[in-house]
């Protein structure tokens, strides 16, 4: 593994060959090359690199930001507006009377893994990965997903009532995973969040006695019928979870129903997980964790139905959604991004939200590296970034409000995770050297999470002709208009944006980049 400083990134005196020391107020990437097709920048207690708060231009300019398979990782670029075309083959035209769904959020999940792996840097790098994601500086992640109890990405099975028989949840209580890593995390990157977090809860399994095969792993749903002893109490187990981390000041805007339903429908399905068929899930959210919630402490927090792979969709939806009992306590869809090209976007998301349009689409859950062809921790790989950039751009093309990371911070081999499911994450931990990694995927997210704000509302923007550019236009509260542009292809791409407002924007998209430009409007 030999340190690389891209030709765009040299900012830097070298002092030795692994020793890379820059310049003074100076934040550019320190670029490895660990052997894939493109560079991690390497982070350590003291340094790391950044954008800094993302300020636009005044009125009749206007800002750019690139990152690419070359090296690039965030780079600012700034221009005029012109009045006249630049004669570009290709125009993008935004169109700001079209209007489609409002952004809630981006984020990552604080898995047992990720916390296990954050903690395991001295202070002052957990300070900076920290404020990597969830600081003015960072990249704006509003959303967390916890884990309710155990997942794969634990070191030990493990739920908060595993005392059998206990309908009246007297054992329930949290895991030291929680309350010495989980939850100071949480605290700490809330203190560091200009806004309020945007919490989400999921739990892998209900205790064994509750399931049918009595146990956390495997093919197995609750025992019983929705309205009945099982069902209820694990309604209540939802709402023990949220009174207990609401005595840390810690508030879940929502709960999914249960990570991935399906996989408990799975014979030896090898981690923790409980089967619901549509239907049983339809009539224990109107039965059982409907009316526990709203007549709970907590009844604000919204439910989100599926929790599970866009394939589902729309039948899943369409089973829970036109039931009355069920839909008055949902709020919306969670979708997780593995097997997506197996079923069209608009054959999913974009016919879930036509039948639906009253409930939102939320990403959930994605990592790269899962697949057995690809499988986990590729130091520096682009393809993994645009693998992101193009799930995010297809997702937001077809109505989600938001996209959440898979673990926030996993090892150099993709884990801990009990049952070796290992996979890729956006921050790489070396703790030995006391350094964290920041993968391509890692800028992949900040060209979304950066600029588009809660409250952004997706405008249309049409192409003059056909182009390999994958992109999507918003208008954020401000009034001011965000282009994100992804260049999956191998020869950079010349074309024009044309925003009625205000002119003409100049722009060129380098091979394999993605770019984001942003301007006032008025």
């Amino acid at each position: 593994m030999v340190p690389l400083l891209p030709s765009v990134l040299v900012v830097a005196l070298v002092v030795s060959a692994a020793d890379v020391t820059l310049c003074a107020g100076i934040n550019r990437c320190v670029a490895r090359n660990f052997g894939h097709d493109s560079v991690v920048c390497e982070c350590n207690s003291t340094y790391c690199d950044g954008v800094g708060p993302v300020s636009l231009p005044p009125l009749g300019q206007y800002s750019t930001y690139l990152s690419s398979m070359a090296g690039s990782r965030m780079e600012p670029g700034q221009g005029q507006v012109r009045v006249n075309s630049t004669g570009a083959g290709l125009r993008l035209t935004i169109v700001p009377y079209q209007k489609y769904q409002r952004i809630k959020g981006f984020g990552g999940a604080m898995t047992d893994a990720a916390a296990i792996n954050i903690l395991s840097l001295s202070a002052g790098a957990q300070e900076q990965l920290l404020r990597q994601y969830f600081s003015k500086e960072g990249i704006g992640y509003s959303v967390v997903r916890v884990p309710m109890a155990s997942c794969d990405f634990s070191t030990r099975l493990y739920t908060y009532a595993d005392t059998p028989g206990d309908y009246d949840l007297k054992s329930f209580a949290l895991a030291p995973e929680d309350v010495k890593m989980k939850i100071p995390l949480l605290l700490r990157a809330q203190a560091l969040s200009p806004r309020p977090l945007s919490l989400l809860g999921s739990a892998w399994s209900a205790p064994t006695w509750m399931k049918t095969n009595g146990a956390l792993i495997g093919k197995g749903s609750l025992k019983g019928q929705p309205g009945g002893k099982e069902h209820k109490t694990w309604a209540q187990y939802y709402i023990r979870f949220l009174e207990e981390y609401a005595k840390y000041n810690l508030t879940f805007w929502a709960l999914t129903t249960g990570n991935e339903p399906s996989a408990g429908e799975m014979t030896n399905y090898s981690f923790q997980a409980l089967g619901f068929t549509p239907e049983e899930q339809r009539d224990w959210v109107a039965l059982d964790l409907g009316p526990a919630l709203q007549s709970s402490a907590h009844p604000h927090t919204h439910i989100l139905i599926l929790d599970d792979n866009r394939l589902l969709l729309p039948h899943w939806a369409r089973v829970v959604l036109s039931d009355v009992h069920a839909a008055r306590y949902i709020h919306g869809v969670a979708v997780h991004w593995y097997l997506d090209t197996l079923v069209p976007a608009e054959a999913s998301l974009g016919a879930t939200h036509q039948l639906f349009p009253e409930y939102y689409l939320f990403g959930t859950e994605a990592c790269a590296g899962w697949s057995s062809v690809d499988r986990g921790v590729k130091l520096g790989s682009w393809d993994h970034a645009e693998q992101y950039a193009h799930d995010i751009l297809e997702d937001l093309n077809h109505y989600v409000v938001g996209w959440t990371d898979w673990n926030l911070a996993l090892d150099q081999t993709g884990g801990p995770n009990w049952v070796k499911n290992f996979v890729d994450s956006p921050v790489i931990v070396d703790a030995k050297r006391d350094v964290f990694y920041k993968q391509p995927t890692f800028y992949s997210m900040a060209h979304f999470s950066a600029f588009l704000w809660e409250g952004s509302q997706r405008v249309g923007v049409s192409a003059s002709a056909k182009t390999q550019l994958e992109f999507s236009a918003f208008v954020r509260p401000d009034g001011s208009v965000v282009l994100i542009v992804l260049n999956r292809s191998s020869s950079a791409i010349q074309f024009e944006v044309w925003d009625p407002a205000v002119g003409y924007i100049p722009c060129t998209t380098p091979a394999h980049s993605l770019l984001t430009a942003a301007w006032n409007a008025h």
